[in-house]
């Protein structure tokens, strides 16, 4: 196990050494932690990480190799049947029919009102059941159910797609920069946003002009130019966790090919829709963000903005105060999508989800609604290239 682990996180090309696998080995020897899998994670992490940018590398092969374990001695060759399946022998997989059965409370305010009214009247903990707040039922409020409308509470992450507010503090990793690319198509496709000029120190030999002051004067009289740079600043604004991770890789090579090409370019992150606050490190997102308000007072209305993100979430969080899943928004969502829109004409929206999926995903049409349906765009090569060109007129 622990050999297929090390192998794996090679493959995933995080650099970790020989050298620092057998150091894990020998920690986990002399009794460093106790066998429980979350001191294990730590553990690895910390030996076989050297930087930052590797840990979410790190986890999503971790999250592989050890799923379903909560203690190493489960990690053997005897471990047939782990833990966590155990565990979750009373989670609830209904059919088809009995999903059609469930009928969601009838709208947002309702689903908040009551919501508010069981926390006033539960007074323990519920398991099974549809109505009290709890685990493995058909209460629209609990983990580990099903309900077509629902808050979900106390659940490690979403299992079927329809929660409408999320209650548990999730953590999210800063994307990759330096990831490889897998095509170099998508640096040519960034290519025709350029607009180049001097500007800055005189830094480079001007051959030209130092061969005709030479010959003028008489001695050698060198010449300085500042360097030729691509001139165009943007502004990317990525979405990140939730169901933007099924799409961690080509958002890490879209953001690297991003980082090389483009010299004045700054990023934040948010998640699924724009509110009013923004951040630049996922490891603090809840202790230091930007107010949006900052952001687009600093960054003028020249800069070019990409938006990167999937666009699916539930409509409430684009058109309600308090819609977002992860805190009480004072404003909608469409009302910053717009002042975005406003201030800066250049926006282009890379969305991820194949094409053909946005006309049946109800926040995406709000989206292209709001922004424009010019201006949302696949993250493919033609839709790359489409929305390189939109920006250049």
């Amino acid at each position: 196990m622990f050999e297929h682990f090390f192998a794996e996180l090679r493959a995933a090309r995080v650099p970790a050494s020989l050298r620092e696998y057998l150091s894990l080995l020998e920690a986990m020897e002399k009794g460093a932690i106790d066998p429980a899998i979350e001191e294990f994670y730590y553990l690895a992490r910390t030996t076989l990480v050297k930087d930052e940018r590797h840990f979410d590398r790190f986890d999503q092969v971790f999250g592989r190799v050890f799923k379903g374990i909560e203690s190493l001695s489960e990690a053997g060759a005897n471990a047939a049947i782990p833990a966590e399946w155990l565990r979750r022998l009373s989670e609830k997989y209904l059919s088809d029919e009995e999903k059609r059965q469930i009928e969601a409370l009838g709208g947002w305010e309702k689903l908040m009102e009551v919501l508010q009214q069981r926390l006033a009247e539960q007074k323990e903990r519920h398991e099974g059941g549809n109505k009290w707040i709890g685990t493995a039922g058909t209460s629209p409020f609990g983990a580990y159910g099903y309900n077509p409308e629902g808050v979900r509470i106390g659940q490690k992450e979403g299992r079927h797609g329809r929660a409408v507010k999320v209650w548990d503090k999730r953590e999210y990793r800063n994307l990759d920069d330096s990831a490889e690319l897998g095509t170099r198509n998508i640096k040519l496709a960034l290519r025709r946003l350029r607009k180049f000029a001097r500007l800055g120190a005189p830094e480079e030999l001007d051959l030209d002009n130092t061969i005709r002051k030479t010959a003028d004067r008489g001695y050698l009289d060198i010449v300085l130019r500042p360097e030729k740079r691509n001139s165009i600043k943007v502004l990317l604004l990525l979405d990140i966790g939730g169901s933007m991770d099924a799409h961690i890789r080509v958002c890490e090579e879209l953001f690297s090919a991003a980082r090389a090409e483009f010299k004045h370019l700054e990023f934040f992150y948010f998640h699924n829709c724009l509110y009013e606050g923004l951040w630049k490190d996922n490891r603090r997102r809840h202790t230091e963000k930007t107010p949006t308000w900052e952001v687009f007072h600093k960054y003028p209305h020249d800069y070019k903005v990409f938006i990167v993100g999937d666009a699916t979430m539930s409509p409430y969080e684009i058109t309600y105060p308090g819609g977002s899943v992860e805190h009480w928004n004072e404003e909608a969502g469409a009302v910053w999508l717009n002042r975005l829109c406003d201030i800066y004409p250049a926006t282009a929206w890379i969305n991820p989800a194949p094409e053909k999926q946005w006309d049946y995903t109800p926040s995406i049409g709000l989206v292209r609604e709001i922004i424009g349906r010019e201006r949302m765009f696949p993250m493919t090569l033609a839709g790359l290239d489409r929305a390189m060109r939109s920006l250049v007129r």
